[in-house]
């Protein structure tokens, strides 16, 4: 198949495209690099059935592919709160976009969409039919607001242009080309144990979160969209860790030396987040494999080999 991937040159799309590269697809990669890198996919730049097209996606493109999967939008607070308006404008007009070129070309559309559309929660653990609790004027409103956005257009779409569409719900995902300065707890913990400084932990770090290595939410995006079920679909990790847990599990594995250091928690930060992966388990036969132990390490020899090369 001819397979587009939005966002292909980021954390989960460049691993999303190994692994339709060795199942020989031609892919096409489309990326404006605001923070994806080309060293994620250079691997595949000298082979013919890889392309790559730097594009916003914000504005329109013309292509013809059999399957889109939609994964570009800045997904830590870092980076998606830099430039807030760039960040809805993705979620809303690059999903226009792509919905767009779906219903043209009769393509597949895999909406990656985010645990954040379930806000700070007051059902544990967060099952799909849950509507969520967001504040809508807040400074992460961009983007939950713009996933939940991007989730009714997929939607209007299917219901009124017939588009073929799958709608997934990602969890905290963790693993090789997490980038360094991306804000998200996993990469904040290790970058700072390995440079050997302190150890931040927001909060008294009693919020939990679920976190899911990389290979497992490829594996389960792939079975979604090969799949006859629409979703929304939960996939990511239900083992539930305190911010505490994971911070001494890292310190331990690094530096047990590490210093801990508290600050205050930032605004609408969620105090939970576990998904529930009943549908996932049921209709895609999908469950995560690598526990956090096993994960961490591999990500952490990656960090390291980068941070030793400078490539961060």
């Amino acid at each position: 198949m001819r397979i587009l991937v939005t966002g292909g040159a980021g954390f989960i799309g460049s691993h999303l495209i190994d692994r339709l590269m060795k199942q020989g697809h031609d892919v096409i990669c489309l990326d404006n690099f605001f923070t994806g890198h080309k060293r994620n996919i250079c691997h595949w730049m000298d082979n013919p059935y890889f392309e790559l097209i730097r594009h916003d996606i914000t504005e329109p493109i013309r292509l013809e592919i059999d399957q889109i999967y939609h994964l570009a939008c800045p997904a830590s607070p870092v980076h998606y709160q830099y430039n807030p308006v760039k960040t809805i404008k993705t979620n809303v007009m690059g999903t226009l976009n792509m919905l767009g070129l779906a219903k043209r070309v009769k393509a597949r559309f895999l909406l990656a969409s985010t645990s954040e559309v379930y806000g700070d929660p007051n059902v544990h653990p967060q099952p799909e039919e849950y509507r969520g609790n967001v504040n809508c004027i807040g400074i992460r409103s961009c983007y939950d607001e713009g996933k939940r956005v991007a989730e009714t257009l997929a939607f209007d779409y299917h219901r009124q242009n017939n588009v073929d569409i799958r709608v997934m719900r990602i969890f905290n995902t963790y693993g090789p080309r997490m980038f360094e300065n991306d804000g998200r707890v996993v990469s904040n913990f290790i970058v700072q144990a390995l440079k050997g400084v302190p150890l931040t932990v927001y909060g008294d770090g009693s919020q939990t979160r679920s976190f899911c290595y990389v290979a497992d939410l490829v594996e389960g995006m792939m079975r979604l969209m090969n799949n006859e079920h629409i979703g929304p679909i939960n996939i990511g990790n239900p083992g539930e860790y305190t911010i505490l847990q994971l911070a001494e599990t890292i310190q331990k594995m690094i530096d047990p030396n590490a210093e801990l250091v508290f600050k205050p928690l930032p605004q609408d930060d969620p105090k939970q987040r576990q998904p529930d992966i009943t549908k996932a388990k049921n209709l895609l036969g999908w469950e995560p494999k690598i526990g956090l132990e096993d994960g961490l390490k591999i990500t952490i020899e990656d960090f390291r080999s980068r941070l030793e090369n400078g490539n961060t």
